[in-house]
C-alpha cells in the first residue's frame, strides 16, 4: 500500500513539476509587467476614463471604455470603486458597464498568462473579452436608457495603495502584494491540472467540452462558475484541458463565465446591481459566453 502511494506520488509530482516549468515563466512576466502598469501607468488609464465628456458619442465610447477597461490593471474590488468615482464625475451607465465589465474578465497581467495557452487562445481571450465590454455597454444603452442601471451610493472613492515616495520600493511593495494575491492559487491550479492528467482519461475531457460542441460550450459554462477562483490558477487547468481535447469554443465560454460570476466579486456585484439587474447579469453572461463558444467551434 505504501509503494503504491509513493509511486502516484512521484506520477503527480512529475506532472506537476512539468507544468510549473512550462507556465512559470509566464505568470512571473506577467506579474511583473502587471505591477509596472499598476504602479506608473493606472492613474493614467483611470484619467483618460474620467476625461470622456457626457455628450460625445455613446457607441465610440462604449469602445473607449472597453479598451480602458481591458488595459486596468484592477480587480473587481478596485473596479467597483473607481467606477463609482467615475459614476459620480458624470460617466455614462453604458460606458461604465463596458468599462466594468471587460475589466472583471481581461487585465495586463491576465494576458500576459494566457499566452502560455498558445497564440490562438490568446487572441481569443482577448477579443471575446472586448467584446463582451462593447455588447454589455450597447444592451445598458438599449434597454436601460431611462433608468440608472448601476447603484454605487455605499462604494468610497477607492484609495490609493502606490503611495511610497522610493518608486522601487513602490513596485516591490505591488509585486509582493500581487504574489500573495496569486502566487498560493496558481501553485494550486497546478497541482489539480497535475492530478487531472494523472487520473482523468482523456475521452472523458472530449465528452464534456470537445465532442458535441454546443453540449461541451454549454458545460464550460456552467463549470466556469463553481470553479474559476483566480485567473493564474485557471491557466494550468485550461492548458491540461485544451491538450485533452477541450475545443476552442468551449475555453472561450469558461474564460467568459469563470471570472464573470467568480465567487467572490458576486456580493459586490449584487450591491451594485440591486437583485433584478443582478440577475439580469448572470443570464446576459451566460447567453454572451454560449453563444460565442458555439460561434468560435463553427467558424474555427
Amino acid at each position: 500500500m505504501f509503494e503504491v502511494i509513493r509511486r502516484e506520488f512521484i506520477y503527480v509530482g512529475y506532472y506537476f513539476l512539468v507544468q510549473l516549468r512550462q507556465i512559470f515563466l509566464y505568470w512571473l512576466i506577467g506579474m511583473i509587467i502587471g505591477s509596472l502598469i499598476s504602479v506608473f501607468f493606472k492613474d493614467k488609464i483611470h484619467n483618460a476614463m474620467r476625461r470622456m465628456k457626457g455628450d460625445g458619442s455613446s457607441i465610440i465610447g462604449i469602445i473607449i471604455a472597453s479598451i480602458l477597461g481591458v488595459a486596468s490593471p484592477l480587480c473587481m474590488y478596485g473596479t467597483i470603486p473607481i467606477a463609482a468615482s467615475f459614476s459620480r464625475g458624470g460617466i455614462r451607465d453604458e460606458w461604465l458597464a463596458s468599462f466594468m465589465m471587460s475589466s472583471i474578465l481581461l487585465n495586463p497581467q491576465l494576458i500576459i498568462y494566457s499566452a502560455a495557452l498558445g497564440v490562438k487562445v490568446l487572441v481569443i481571450r482577448i477579443v471575446t473579452c472586448f467584446l463582451c465590454g462593447i455588447v454589455a455597454g450597447l444592451v445598458v444603452r438599449f434597454f436601460f436608457r431611462k433608468k440608472n442601471f448601476f447603484r454605487f451610493e455605499s462604494f468610497d472613492e477607492p484609495k490609493n495603495r502606490d503611495t511610497d515616495p522610493n518608486i522601487f520600493k513602490r513596485l516591490i511593495k505591488n509585486m509582493g502584494r500581487n504574489v500573495k494575491a496569486t502566487g498560493l492559487y496558481f501553485l494550486i491550479g497546478i497541482f489539480l491540472s497535475a492530478i487531472f492528467q494523472r487520473y482523468v482519461p482523456q475521452e472523458a475531457v472530449t465528452f464534456m467540452f470537445g465532442g458535441n460542441e454546443a453540449w461541451g460550450v454549454l458545460m464550460a459554462s456552467t463549470v466556469g462558475v463553481p470553479l474559476y477562483v483566480c485567473g493564474g490558477g485557471t491557466i494550468p487547468i485550461l492548458k491540461t484541458w485544451l491538450a485533452s481535447g477541450m475545443s476552442l469554443g468551449s475555453a472561450a465560454a469558461f474564460m467568459i463565465t469563470g471570472p464573470a460570476t467568480k465567487i467572490t466579486n458576486l456580493g459586490a456585484l449584487k450591491v451594485v446591481l440591486g437583485i433584478r439587474h443582478f440577475l439580469f447579469y448572470w443570464a446576459f453572461i451566460i447567453v454572451y459566453a454560449c453563444v460565442t463558444g458555439i460561434l468560435i467551434n463553427i467558424l474555427l
